[in-house]
């Protein structure tokens, strides 16, 4: 069961390039799909209210729709990451269509004037060695979880047996900024910050956590 939300241990053996897990002992909110109008403006709010700062792994489709949305990720001081650039299925693509997909991404965050960008996350959280090999050609830092809520399963329930069960003092935590997990975008970040407090568990940044 435990695999499900927290990858097996051998795969974190077999792709060690991968951070599958915050270099302290402090928990990391990650958000993938992003940014869109229905929820991203409520993970900001939601975000800033605790002062938490996260990581988005945006979808660089979603950047050239809603660029004003990128720049409020900015503004709240959260970095971005690499989630390709129309949300492919990146480990069945042939090399030179999976680095395509990097490298547009790279091409709208440089268009919109950010940051250079340094860490990717697979849509689907699937890839291959192929992957790994082009990430580290084009020298990004591939970021996994150590804990799936499953929040886009839309069922509150869902997420707090997963927080309740496998919250660890250094977790990186997928939750998602779509559609899907709109109706309780709030109330999971509301919970995992209860049951990190509740736990006496520290939150971090993406500076410290994935340094």
């Amino acid at each position: 069961m435990k695999y499900k939300y927290d990858p097996p241990y051998l795969i974190k053996k077999i792709f060690p390039s991968c951070q599958w897990e915050s270099k302290i002992n402090k928990i990391l909110f990650t958000f993938d799909d992003g940014p869109i109008p229905e929820t991203t403006p409520l993970i900001l709010e939601t975000l800033a209210s605790y002062k938490i700062k996260a990581a988005f792994f945006c979808v660089g489709e979603n950047i050239y729709k809603y660029p004003e949305l990128y720049m409020k990720i900015i503004k709240g001081g959260h970095i971005i990451g690499n989630h390709t650039f129309n949300h492919k299925l990146i480990s069945k693509l042939k090399r030179n269509r999976a680095s395509e997909q990097i490298r547009m991404f790279n091409d709208i965050i440089k268009q919109n004037e950010g940051d250079k960008v340094i860490y990717f996350r697979p849509p689907y959280g699937k890839f291959n060695f192929s992957t790994i090999s082009v990430l580290k050609e084009m020298n990004l830092v591939p970021v996994m979880w150590s804990l799936l809520t499953y929040d886009y399963k839309d069922n509150l329930n869902v997420i707090k047996f997963a927080v309740k069960k496998y919250l660890k003092k250094n977790s990186i935590i997928v939750l998602h900024d779509s559609i899907k997990s709109r109706n309780l975008i709030v109330d999971s970040i509301n919970y995992i910050v209860e049951e990190a407090n509740r736990k006496g568990f520290q939150i971090g940044a993406p500076a410290e956590c994935l340094k």
